[in-house]
């Protein structure tokens, strides 16, 4: 038996368990940071912001952003944070030191209030802890590759409690393959992640779905919905895509410029306390039917743009969160507004998370992922899996369909 056969087994068990910590760690940290920001002790972000001062609600994410920019220009000013999926997928060197900084970084702006997600930390530190952790192994570049890219699926999984969507983003979206050693290695890894880290997140999912009658038409509505989906997830990418200045901002100009955007994001959060950090509110409020047409309107208009303005202002944090939440804004929007104009008794939980699942399957063109993510997130009744399955695998067929069409025409 060879030291390889032997070894790589124990590296899947090592990263799994230190994909945990990374994951226990930056969610204590987040819950530190929030509580710290908007002075309470128990209950979610948005009950904290709702009970906070409109003084605390606009300083508090200025502060924050003005420390984290500060740290920002203090890390950057001898080199930029590689992205992490690049690093990983074409074999170069991890920088473990910057790349866990940069995490860390990215957790007290979250925390703070920013309007970013907050699943980039965990994976960044738990692909540093294990690069650190199967450093004297005797390991391929590929088995290299497999084990990080599950470490950070099992990052994200340990944080949010979805232990098949953190397997399936490390095949799907990091790796791109169903192949059985790296699909085995993911669940694996993401299974001891989420465990490891029980005892800090509680296991306790992100959204608690409400009892609600739902109609066998839903099939046909998520189909029906997939062009919405497309054009909300297009714009999202085409936004985000604007708004991340490269290379990297470097200098001082960081401090008063994400200040200033934790500001702007405060201000907004005095009218809308949905909005601070990385989009579970927004998401809370739309399963629990907590919003207007005219609300949901609001956050759908706003998330992306607040999101926007801090990668615009030189900040880096997660994209996942804010996409799903701007589409579960777009789905309350629809069906609010059929409610209570064209007479109907749609689920607003259903139809947000719908259209939420097909949002997420065109910016991360993994629909399958995207439909299993949102489901493992709320745990609503299985049969509406196959609902957002349906919603996420046409909004993906028809970005794909788009995408031809316009390299044909430019042909």
């Amino acid at each position: 038996m060879s030291r390889r056969t032997v070894e790589y087994p124990c590296a899947v068990v090592l990263v799994g368990l230190l994909a945990g910590l990374a994951g226990a760690a930056t969610t204590w940290l987040l819950h530190l940071v929030e509580h710290l920001t908007y002075a309470y002790s128990f209950g979610t972000l948005l009950t904290g912001v709702g009970d906070s001062s409109p003084v605390r609600r606009a300083l508090g994410p200025m502060l924050g952003g003005a420390l984290a920019g500060a740290c920002w220009w203090a890390l950057r000013r001898t080199a930029d944070v590689p992205s992490l999926s690049t690093t990983i997928t074409e074999h170069r060197p991890l920088p473990r030191l910057r790349m866990s900084l940069d995490a860390l970084i990215q957790v007290l702006l979250v925390g703070s209030g920013a309007s970013l997600g907050r699943e980039g930390a965990p994976r960044q530190l738990a692909a540093s802890f294990g690069d650190l952790g199967i450093a004297r192994l005797s390991l391929t570049a590929r088995d290299r590759e497999i084990l990080l890219a599950s470490a950070a699926g099992a990052g994200l999984g340990a944080v949010y409690s979805v232990p098949l969507g953190g397997a399936l983003f490390a095949t799907q979206i990091l790796l791109r393959t169903w192949h059985p050693r790296a699909l085995g290695t993911a669940l694996l890894t993401s299974a001891l992640a989420v465990a490891v880290a029980a005892p800090v997140t509680h296991l306790e999912h992100s959204l608690t779905w409400p009892e609600a009658r739902l109609s066998y038409l839903f099939g046909v509505l998520a189909v029906a919905i997939a062009p919405i989906a497309v054009a909300i997830g297009l714009g999202f990418d085409r936004l985000m895509a604007w708004a991340r200045p490269v290379p990297q901002f470097r200098s001082w100009t960081l401090v008063p410029a994400i200040g200033c955007a934790g500001l702007v994001m405060g201000v907004c959060s005095i009218w809308w306390p949905e909005l601070p950090g990385n989009g579970r509110s927004i998401l809370t409020v739309s399963v629990d039917a907590g919003l207007t047409v005219g609300g949901a309107a609001a956050l759908l208009l706003l998330k992306p743009l607040l999101t926007a303005l801090f990668l615009r202002a030189g900040a880096v944090g997660g994209l996942l969160t804010p996409a799903l939440a701007t589409g579960a804004a777009a789905g309350s929007v629809l069906a609010l507004a059929l409610n209570a104009w064209a007479g109907t008794y749609l689920s607003v939980a259903a139809l947000s998370l719908t259209c939420a699942a097909g949002v997420l399957a065109v910016t991360q063109r993994a629909p399958l992922w995207a439909a299993l993510f949102v489901w493992e997130l709320a745990r609503p009744p299985v049969s509406l899996l196959v609902v957002f399955a349906l919603a996420a695998l046409a909004a993906h067929g028809l970005r794909v369909a788009h995408e031809r069409h316009t390299a044909s025409a430019a042909a």
